[in-house]
C-alpha cells in the first residue's frame, strides 16, 4: 500500500511566489491515483454528481448554469439554463439525478435532474431536452438538497432554520422540520445548513449538518430532531453514512479535528483521522468512498486527499488546484469507482488504484 509522506514544506509556498506564479502551476497526483479526464466549464464549479449508472456527471456553477457531461468522454452533452436562472445569475448549491420508480413508464419521471440554487429556487430539469418542468421558489437562500433512497421524497436546506420536506412525485411540502421556539431546547439547527443525508436504509430518518457545530438525527414525519450529536462544523457537503458499518463521516472546515467518523446508532464518535498541516486542507467536502476509503477536498492547501480506512494513511492526493475544492462526489460502482473533484472551473476525473 503506498503512503503519502509528510512534507517539510508546503509545495505551493516553496515553488511559487506570486499569483500569476499560482496560475501557471497544473494539478498533478501523488500516490495511488490514476488521471482520467478534466471536464471543462464556463464558470466556477460548486457542486458536482454522478448519476445511477456513472455514465454522467451533472456540474453546477456559480453562474447559474449546469453542465452534464459525459463521464467516459468528458463531452458537455447538455447546458441546463432558462429565464430564471439567468437573471437571478446566482449560484446553484446542489444537484441530483432522480430516481423513477420500478415500472413507471411516464417520460416525466425519467432522465430528472433535481438542482437547488442560492436564489432560492428548486428546479427539476429534464436534461435530455434541456427543459425545466417545474420550479419551487423558496424564500429563503437554499443550499442543499437530498433524496431518500427510494426517491419518493426530498429534502432541501439553506440559510434558515427549517429543513423541508417535500413529496417528489406531488412536489409539494409535506412537513417542516425545525427546533423548538424555546432557545433552552436543542431539537434543530440555530445556523446555516449546508448538509442533508438520508440514512441508506432506515427508513425516514435522515442527518444535517451546518454552522452551529451540530449534527442533527431526524424522522421526516417529525417536527423537531430526535437527537444530536456535537463537534463538526459543517460548511459544505460534508456528511456522509456507510451503508456497511453504520457510521458517518464528518468534514469540518476548521484547522484542527477536521475529519471525523462516528457511530450512527450511539452518537459517539469513533475516532478523529489524523493529519498533518501539510497534508490536510479546511474540508467542504467528504465521503465515503466504497467500503475500504474516504475522499475529501477543501482549501488552505487546495487539494484532495484519498484516505485508508483501515490505516488511516493518505494514499493519493490531488495537489497544485488553482482553488479549494468546493465539491466531490464518485460514482459508487465497483472496486474502484471514479472520483470526480471539483475546483475553479474544472471537474478532474481520478480514479484509486
Amino acid at each position: 500500500m503506498f503512503m503519502i509522506s509528510p512534507r517539510t514544506t508546503s509545495r505551493r509556498s516553496s515553488v511559487v511566489s506570486n499569483v500569476s506564479d499560482i496560475r501557471r502551476l497544473k494539478p498533478h497526483l501523488e500516490g495511488n491515483l490514476k488521471w482520467l479526464d478534466t471536464l471543462e466549464c464556463t464558470s466556477d464549479v460548486m457542486c458536482c454528481r454522478f448519476n445511477p449508472d456513472g455514465t454522467l456527471v451533472a456540474v453546477g456553477q456559480s453562474d447559474g448554469a449546469i453542465k452534464v457531461f459525459n463521464a467516459d468522454n468528458a463531452v458537455c452533452l447538455y447546458s441546463l439554463t432558462d429565464d430564471d436562472t439567468i437573471k437571478a445569475h446566482l449560484p446553484v448549491t446542489s444537484v441530483r439525478f432522480m430516481l423513477a420508480a420500478s415500472g413507471d413508464l411516464k417520460t416525466e419521471h425519467h432522465h430528472i435532474l433535481l438542482a437547488s440554487y442560492a436564489s432560492g429556487m428548486i428546479k427539476f430539469w429534464h436534461y435530455p431536452s434541456s427543459s425545466c418542468l417545474h420550479t419551487i421558489n423558496e424564500v429563503r437562500q437554499t443550499l442543499t438538497a437530498a433524496l431518500s433512497p427510494l426517491g419518493n421524497k426530498f429534502l432541501t436546506a439553506g440559510d434558515a432554520e427549517q429543513i423541508y420536506v417535500y413529496d417528489s412525485e406531488t412536489k409539494t411540502r409535506v412537513q417542516t422540520c425545525e427546533p423548538s421556539d424555546s432557545r433552552d431546547v436543542m431539537n434543530g439547527h440555530r445556523l446555516r445548513i449546508f448538509a442533508l443525508q438520508y440514512h441508506p436504509w432506515i427508513p425516514h430518518v435522515f442527518i444535517s449538518g451546518g454552522w452551529d457545530d451540530t449534527i442533527m438525527f431526524w424522522d421526516d414525519r417529525q417536527k423537531h430532531a430526535v437527537r444530536r450529536l456535537y463537534g463538526p462544523h459543517i460548511c459544505g457537503d460534508a456528511l456522509d453514512i456507510d451503508a456497511t458499518h453504520n457510521h458517518i463521516l464528518t468534514g469540518s472546515w476548521r484547522k484542527d479535528h477536521i475529519l471525523q467518523i462516528w457511530d450512527f446508532e450511539s452518537g459517539k464518535k469513533i475516532k478523529d483521522v489524523p493529519m498533518d498541516k501539510f497534508n490536510s486542507s479546511q474540508l467542504y467536502c467528504a465521503q465515503w468512498l466504497g467500503k475500504e476509503y474516504m475522499v475529501c477536498g477543501g482549501c488552505e492547501n487546495n487539494m484532495a486527499m484519498i484516505i485508508d480506512r483501515g490505516t488511516l494513511n493518505i494514499t493519493g492526493q490531488v495537489v497544485d488546484l488553482p482553488q479549494g475544492v468546493y465539491c466531490i462526489d464518485n460514482s459508487r460502482i465497483g472496486h474502484h469507482p471514479k472520483i470526480a473533484i471539483g475546483a475553479e472551473m474544472c471537474v478532474y476525473l481520478v480514479k484509486n488504484e
